[in-house]
């Protein structure tokens, strides 16, 4: 009995999904440790601020009595302390963000472990005495999930290395304005223009993440302006012809079908710049008929996909073939389908196909 129990393959996928969530969970009661550590240095350190503030509004009210070295080292104490502050609020931030990712994760595979116990498997996932196919389909359903995860944390590590840290600049050089008002008032004016050039292109790396993250006009507009505003905003980065081609009718689609038809051409152009640099990036849409198509094609470095994309090297290193395979479970998952073909001296042409309508969503 024990044997027919461990070639099951539904019970080899529920052992799997059982040991993944024991380990997430383990990691969520490590994380909120560190979270309550953290909001304790957190709240001293928010704390200190408050009083140093008060302080600072004494010496104001005495400036005149007080010593000059007294009142700079005060003002030196207060920007160290403030300095402090946003720094352990970008690690908390971290902490929580990572903590959410996990959570999610978790809720994820809780949610299949109910459908396997129940019977109700997800499309490709059977009780065969093939252990092949259960556990790939399930392998490819833990792929997405850690693609998605690892694409939040780069996002969330983005923000804190770039707007976060540019806003905790903004407040060194306010402080540095202030302190230089009164002593020399045209290095303050100089102080302040450099202050507002920051400000702009942080702005614009701002916009740029919003876009990244979710751009806006894909609810409201749809996804044709949407990827036709992204392959101009890549143009003007990069230094490589991009051009877009939309064929058949414009038209709007459920919201799932054009997130995903967004992101699939947004990945693969991105996994393009990056690792195969091509001159040129070409890619067509195609809205017409039952299934929406595109095609992105590139110049640059390819390789050999026939041997990439076998169920063998699924777990290879190069990153944008593992981009590949994991956009390729995505769109089968969904009753799509992805295709490539590339050679190391010939670029890549990647096509992905998504039905207009089923019940799958």
């Amino acid at each position: 009995m024990a044997a027919d129990s461990f070639d099951d393959p539904k019970n080899e996928i529920v052992e799997l999904i059982t040991t993944e969530m024991r380990t997430i969970q383990a990691a969520l009661n490590e994380i909120k440790g560190q979270i309550d550590q953290t909001q304790i240095v957190v709240d001293r350190e928010q704390q200190r601020n408050s009083d140093l503030a008060s302080e600072l509004r004494t010496v104001q009210d005495n400036i005149d009595t007080i010593p000059r070295q007294d009142i700079r080292t005060k003002y030196d104490e207060a920007l160290d302390a403030r300095f402090r502050l946003s720094t352990m609020r970008g690690q908390l931030e971290k902490l929580q963000t990572r903590q959410a990712l996990l959570q999610e994760h978790q809720t994820l595979l809780n949610r299949v472990l109910n459908m396997i116990q129940g019977s109700e498997l997800p499309s490709g996932i059977h009780g065969t005495s093939e252990h092949a196919a259960p556990i790939s389909s399930f392998a490819s359903i833990i792929r997405i999930v850690q693609a998605q995860e690892e694409e939040r944390q780069r996002l969330a590590r983005q923000m804190h290395d770039g707007p976060a840290q540019s806003l905790t600049n903004f407040i060194l050089q306010a402080e540095i304005c202030q302190r230089l008002f009164d002593r020399n008032p045209d290095k303050a004016a100089e102080e302040l223009d450099n202050l507002k050039t920051s400000a702009s292109v942080t702005f614009q790396k701002v916009r740029d993440f919003i876009f990244d993250l979710r751009p806006m006009m894909l609810d409201d507009l749809g996804v044709v302006p949407t990827v036709r505003r992204y392959v101009e905003s890549f143009r003007e980065k990069n230094d490589i012809d991009t051009n877009l081609e939309i064929m058949g009718e414009e038209r709007r689609l459920e919201a799932a079908r054009e997130v995903l038809i967004f992101r699939g051409i947004q990945e693969l152009m991105v996994q393009a710049r990056d690792y195969a640099a091509p001159n040129k990036v070409r890619i067509q849409l195609d809205m017409g008929g039952s299934r929406v198509k595109a095609a992105i094609e590139d110049d640059g470095r390819g390789f050999d996909a026939e041997a990439a994309l076998s169920s063998q090297n699924h777990h290879q290193s190069d990153p944008r073939i593992q981009s590949i395979i994991t956009l390729k479970e995505k769109f089968e998952l969904v009753g799509g389908m992805v295709s490539v073909s590339s050679a190391e001296t010939e670029g890549t042409v990647v096509r992905l196909e998504l039905p207009v309508d089923d019940t799958i969503f």
